[in-house]
């Protein structure tokens, strides 16, 4: 028996799975993960938790699997954006770790609004919150322990990819793939490497990061549980699983639904500009030329039902989302912009909101509502995308929430387009996987991608239908927009 391993950490757990030549899991451990949110705009993470988490996970999974079995290396993704201190002395962590989720930085940004267009130049990215170096500069300024370790060369920045290897190599490995480095925003993606006048910005230290390296290669060598064995490739969690559902040719499309929803195109390895989308960069191998995705980001995925379930008392379990959209007669209009809008608005100002709400109106409705908006924000990202003169020339999807039929029907009848719903949910863990598999020169690697479709939805509404329901969102959405922004000039918000 010849083997792999996917160490996938995500924001609310992390997961080991050990996938064989056939594409099974041979053995599989997951460890939750704890998400703290001591103010409004504040999320966080405990990464010694997210470092025990995955050490517990990975040395569950090698208890598990046979003595015989032969173990030819393991790839790790991981949550990008969020962002690691710790001690490099100690190897404890000097805060807790801002989530990706995070937007305490987003007033420092404001003075900054300006240079978008050049920022945007440099790294793909737009000046939020959303990103690592805001909230690195945010931390330095505010907590004075972490300026003092700056100040003696103590401390160490890095995404949780680069944690979660320092901690397995107990300090060996301190370096970050291309896929993870530009989620800081502090990476130039014409240079491909850490951009001084970025760090200055930010007032980054350039000897607190970690130096820069391909996605795949030999990164580490472990020994845990009586075996050895290489790390053979480090990504960030949705090029994982886009690499895990084949998406890597041109033109291919794909949709993942987990606590924040992604949809990311293929574009080869030309850097592409489309306004208000990201210019991602998917993954670069060994000794090849990086590859890149179109990509948009929803931030209030899993969130948003975390939200009228905790907050709201709406909805008792995730699993009766299909079913309350089903029984649902009403249309109610929501934007649940929980911790902001992506793309292609990137704002961070407007409330959350209802519209329709009448005599009438069930909680059914108010959490079909909530998919629908789901399903616009990916539609809005789509058609920028499309005004560019680019089209998916097929559409896949995975990802925990992508179980909801009502979901996956809506979003096939907005985009007018078929999406192939994916089998296997842990896309993100068999794109690892595979990665590692490739690189150890497997000539199995292939069977770990993502191929078996679970269900395929057709658009069942017209194309008329479908523009019109979506010239409704945008007229709904900017209507909130402009009347936060009224009421923040009366001091009322």
């Amino acid at each position: 028996m010849e083997c792999v391993i996917a160490l996938d950490q995500g924001s609310s757990s992390t997961r080991a799975l050990a996938v064989d030549a056939q594409g099974r899991v041979a053995a599989m451990a997951r460890r939750p993960v704890a998400t703290f949110r001591p103010k409004p705009g504040f999320v966080e993470h405990d990464a010694d938790e997210i470092a025990r988490t995955a050490e517990s996970a990975l040395d569950a999974v090698l208890l598990r699997l046979p003595r015989k079995a032969a173990l030819a290396g393991l790839g790790l993704s991981a949550q990008r954006s969020t962002v690691v201190f710790w001690d490099a002395q100690t190897g404890k962590p000097a805060a807790r770790s801002p989530s990706w989720q995070d937007g305490r930085a987003a007033g420092l940004l404001e003075p900054m609004q300006g240079r978008q267009q050049e920022i945007h130049e440099r790294t793909g990215l737009y000046l939020t919150p959303y990103y690592s170096a805001p909230k690195i500069r945010f931390l330095l300024e505010s907590e004075s322990a972490l300026k003092r370790l700056a100040d003696s060369g103590r401390l160490r920045i890095g995404p949780v990819t680069t944690y979660v290897l320092w901690r397995l190599t107990r300090g060996e490995v301190f370096a970050v793939d291309p896929t993870m480095a530009q989620r800081m925003l502090l990476l130039d993606l014409r240079t491909m490497s850490w951009d001084p006048e970025l760090l200055a910005l930010f007032g980054v230290p350039r000897e607190s990061l970690p130096r820069i390296a391909p996605t795949t290669g030999e990164w580490a060598v472990l020994s845990r549980k009586g075996r050895k064995f290489p790390v053979l490739a480090a990504i960030g969690d949705q090029q994982a699983a886009a690499v895990g559902q084949g998406a890597d040719q041109a033109g291919c499309g794909v949709l993942n639904y987990g606590t924040g929803a992604f949809y990311l195109q293929h574009a080869g390895t030309r850097i592409l500009r489309v306004p208000g989308i990201l210019t991602t960069i998917a993954l670069q191998r060994q000794n090849a030329a990086p590859e890149f995705f179109l990509e948009g980001t929803v931030h209030a995925a899993g969130t948003s039902y975390a939200w009228l379930k905790e907050n709201l008392g709406l909805l008792k379990d995730i699993r009766r989302v299909d079913a309350l959209c089903r029984e649902s007669k009403e249309r109610v209009w929501v934007l649940q912009s929980i911790g902001g809008m992506g793309a292609p608005r990137w704002d961070y100002r407007t409330p959350a909101a209802w519209f329709g709400l009448s005599a009438r109106t069930k909680p059914a409705d108010i959490v079909r509502g909530a998919t629908e908006a789901l399903a616009f924000f990916i539609a809005d990202i789509a058609a920028s995308i499309k005004s560019a003169g680019l089209e998916p020339a097929t559409l896949k999807a995975s990802g925990g929430l992508a179980r909801i039929d009502a979901l996956l029907q809506f979003q096939a009848d907005l985009l007018q387009k078929p999406i192939h719903r994916l089998r296997e949910s842990e896309a993100s863990a068999f794109g690892a996987a595979y990665l590692a598999a490739e690189t150890a020169g497997l000539p199995w690697a292939k069977a770990l991608l993502v191929a078996g479709v679970d269900k395929k939805f057709s658009p069942q509404m017209t194309e008329e239908q479908a523009k019109r329901l979506h010239a409704g969102w945008l007229a709904f959405v900017c209507a909130q927009q402009k009347l936060a922004e009224e009421l923040r000039s009366l001091g009322a918000l």
